[in-house]
Protein backbone atom coordinates (compact mmCIF):
# COMPACT_ATOMS: atom_id res chain seq x y z
CA UNK A 1 0.00 0.00 0.00
CA UNK A 2 2.75 2.98 1.01
CA UNK A 3 5.11 1.81 -1.98
CA UNK A 4 1.78 2.46 -4.56
CA UNK A 5 0.89 5.88 -2.58
CA UNK A 6 4.98 6.38 -3.15
CA UNK A 7 4.67 5.67 -6.59
CA UNK A 8 1.88 7.29 -7.85
CA UNK A 9 2.90 10.63 -5.74
CA UNK A 10 6.46 10.55 -7.70
CA UNK A 11 3.97 11.57 -10.44
CA UNK A 12 4.22 8.91 -13.26
CA UNK A 13 3.07 11.22 -15.84
CA UNK A 14 6.67 13.61 -14.95
CA UNK A 15 8.92 13.39 -17.73
CA UNK A 16 12.28 15.59 -16.21
CA UNK A 17 13.31 16.15 -20.33
CA UNK A 18 9.69 17.50 -21.08
CA UNK A 19 9.22 19.67 -17.91
CA UNK A 20 8.50 23.21 -17.79
CA UNK A 21 11.96 25.06 -18.10
CA UNK A 22 11.01 28.50 -18.63
CA UNK A 23 10.88 32.02 -17.05
CA UNK A 24 8.10 32.15 -14.35
CA UNK A 25 8.27 36.00 -14.30
CA UNK A 26 9.69 36.28 -11.47
CA UNK A 27 12.86 38.31 -12.23
CA UNK A 28 12.93 41.91 -13.13
CA UNK A 29 13.52 42.33 -16.92
CA UNK A 30 17.28 42.94 -17.27
CA UNK A 31 16.82 45.09 -20.30
CA UNK A 32 14.61 47.22 -18.17
CA UNK A 33 16.47 47.37 -15.13
CA UNK A 34 19.89 49.28 -15.36
CA UNK A 35 20.65 48.91 -11.34
CA UNK A 36 22.58 45.53 -10.15
CA UNK A 37 20.23 42.89 -8.34
CA UNK A 38 21.03 39.69 -6.55
CA UNK A 39 17.84 37.01 -6.24
CA UNK A 40 17.76 34.01 -4.58
CA UNK A 41 15.46 31.05 -5.70
CA UNK A 42 14.49 28.14 -4.49
CA UNK A 43 11.64 25.36 -6.02
CA UNK A 44 10.83 22.30 -4.57
CA UNK A 45 13.25 19.20 -5.96
CA UNK A 46 12.63 16.88 -8.72
CA UNK A 47 9.65 14.07 -7.96
CA UNK A 48 9.74 12.44 -4.52
CA UNK A 49 11.85 15.05 -3.01
CA UNK A 50 9.99 17.56 -3.94
CA UNK A 51 7.57 16.38 -0.74
CA UNK A 52 10.40 17.75 1.59
CA UNK A 53 12.96 19.50 -0.41
CA UNK A 54 13.88 22.84 -2.15
CA UNK A 55 16.76 23.64 -5.01
CA UNK A 56 18.27 26.65 -4.31
CA UNK A 57 20.25 28.57 -6.37
CA UNK A 58 21.44 32.43 -7.47
CA UNK A 59 21.05 35.10 -10.01
CA UNK A 60 22.61 38.20 -10.64
CA UNK A 61 22.64 41.07 -12.69
CA UNK A 62 25.44 43.35 -12.87
CA UNK A 63 24.46 47.60 -13.51
CA UNK A 64 23.71 48.30 -17.17
CA UNK A 65 24.07 44.05 -18.17
CA UNK A 66 21.27 42.69 -20.22
CA UNK A 67 21.54 39.49 -18.55
CA UNK A 68 21.65 37.36 -15.50
CA UNK A 69 24.36 35.03 -14.54
CA UNK A 70 22.98 32.07 -12.82
CA UNK A 71 25.11 30.03 -10.01
CA UNK A 72 23.94 26.43 -8.84
CA UNK A 73 24.85 22.65 -8.26
CA UNK A 74 23.02 20.12 -10.02
CA UNK A 75 24.87 16.73 -9.54
CA UNK A 76 24.10 14.63 -12.83
CA UNK A 77 26.92 16.80 -14.35
CA UNK A 78 29.57 14.69 -12.82
CA UNK A 79 28.53 11.90 -14.47
CA UNK A 80 30.27 13.15 -17.45
CA UNK A 81 32.96 14.22 -15.63
CA UNK A 82 32.16 17.80 -15.15
CA UNK A 83 32.22 19.86 -12.49
CA UNK A 84 28.56 19.95 -10.38
CA UNK A 85 28.97 24.04 -10.40
CA UNK A 86 27.87 25.98 -12.85
CA UNK A 87 28.35 29.26 -13.70
CA UNK A 88 26.29 30.88 -16.46
CA UNK A 89 24.55 33.21 -18.75
CA UNK A 90 20.99 31.91 -17.84
CA UNK A 91 17.12 32.53 -17.18
CA UNK A 92 17.22 33.47 -13.35
CA UNK A 93 13.96 32.80 -12.08
CA UNK A 94 12.87 29.58 -14.37
CA UNK A 95 10.66 26.59 -13.56
CA UNK A 96 13.05 24.15 -12.20
CA UNK A 97 11.74 21.14 -13.75
CA UNK A 98 8.55 22.00 -13.72
CA UNK A 99 8.30 23.33 -10.08
CA UNK A 100 7.51 27.62 -9.89
CA UNK A 101 10.43 29.06 -7.78
CA UNK A 102 10.04 31.12 -4.87
CA UNK A 103 12.24 34.51 -4.63
CA UNK A 104 13.77 33.60 -0.65
CA UNK A 105 16.04 36.95 -0.95
CA UNK A 106 16.23 40.32 -3.46
CA UNK A 107 18.88 42.75 -3.36
CA UNK A 108 19.26 45.53 -5.49
CA UNK A 109 20.80 49.34 -5.21
CA UNK A 110 24.37 50.59 -5.31
CA UNK A 111 25.88 48.15 -2.53
CA UNK A 112 24.67 45.50 -4.91
CA UNK A 113 27.83 45.59 -7.02
CA UNK A 114 30.20 44.81 -4.20
CA UNK A 115 27.74 41.61 -3.19
CA UNK A 116 28.00 40.29 -6.97
CA UNK A 117 31.81 40.38 -6.55
CA UNK A 118 31.45 38.31 -3.25
CA UNK A 119 29.31 36.09 -4.41
CA UNK A 120 31.30 35.45 -7.38
CA UNK A 121 34.28 35.09 -5.89
CA UNK A 122 32.62 32.83 -2.85
CA UNK A 123 31.22 30.77 -5.64
CA UNK A 124 34.44 29.84 -7.42
CA UNK A 125 36.01 29.22 -4.38
CA UNK A 126 33.39 26.42 -3.84
CA UNK A 127 35.54 23.19 -2.41
CA UNK A 128 33.31 20.25 -3.58
CA UNK A 129 33.11 21.08 -7.12
CA UNK A 130 33.36 17.30 -8.08
CA UNK A 131 31.12 15.68 -5.47
CA UNK A 132 27.66 15.50 -5.32
CA UNK A 133 25.54 13.82 -2.36
CA UNK A 134 21.57 14.65 -2.52
CA UNK A 135 22.08 13.38 1.82
CA UNK A 136 23.82 14.91 3.90
CA UNK A 137 25.24 17.19 1.02
CA UNK A 138 27.42 18.38 -0.56
CA UNK A 139 24.79 19.74 -3.34
CA UNK A 140 22.70 22.87 -4.63
CA UNK A 141 21.84 23.74 -1.04
CA UNK A 142 25.39 23.09 0.48
CA UNK A 143 26.57 25.69 -2.47
CA UNK A 144 24.29 28.35 -1.60
CA UNK A 145 24.53 27.99 2.09
CA UNK A 146 28.14 27.99 1.52
CA UNK A 147 28.09 31.27 -0.37
CA UNK A 148 25.90 33.19 2.22
CA UNK A 149 28.16 31.99 5.10
CA UNK A 150 31.34 33.73 3.10
CA UNK A 151 29.30 36.62 2.23
CA UNK A 152 26.90 37.55 5.39
CA UNK A 153 25.97 40.68 3.48
CA UNK A 154 23.76 38.52 1.46
CA UNK A 155 21.94 38.13 5.02
CA UNK A 156 20.34 35.23 3.82
CA UNK A 157 18.53 31.98 6.15
CA UNK A 158 17.78 29.04 3.66
CA UNK A 159 14.69 27.33 4.95
CA UNK A 160 14.26 24.53 6.73
CA UNK A 161 14.02 22.33 3.44
CA UNK A 162 17.23 23.30 2.28
CA UNK A 163 18.48 19.70 2.92
CA UNK A 164 22.36 20.00 2.69
CA UNK A 165 22.63 23.41 4.06
CA UNK A 166 24.38 22.33 6.88
CA UNK A 167 26.94 20.42 5.24
CA UNK A 168 28.71 23.96 4.17
CA UNK A 169 29.62 24.06 7.99
CA UNK A 170 31.78 21.03 7.57
CA UNK A 171 35.59 21.98 6.64
CA UNK A 172 36.46 20.70 2.94
CA UNK A 173 38.92 17.88 4.29
CA UNK A 174 35.82 16.26 5.73
CA UNK A 175 33.83 15.85 2.53
CA UNK A 176 33.15 12.36 1.24
CA UNK A 177 33.21 10.95 -1.77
Amino acid sequence: MLGSFLLVGCGLNKDWRTARRDSAGIAPDPSNANEPIVLVFGADAWGWRGWFAIHTWIATKRKGDDFYIVYDVVGWRSYNNKSVVRIARDIPDRYWYGEKPRLLKYHQGADTEKLIDAIDKAAREYPWKETYNAFPGPNSNTFVAWIAKRVPQLDLQLPFSAIGKGYADREPAQQKG
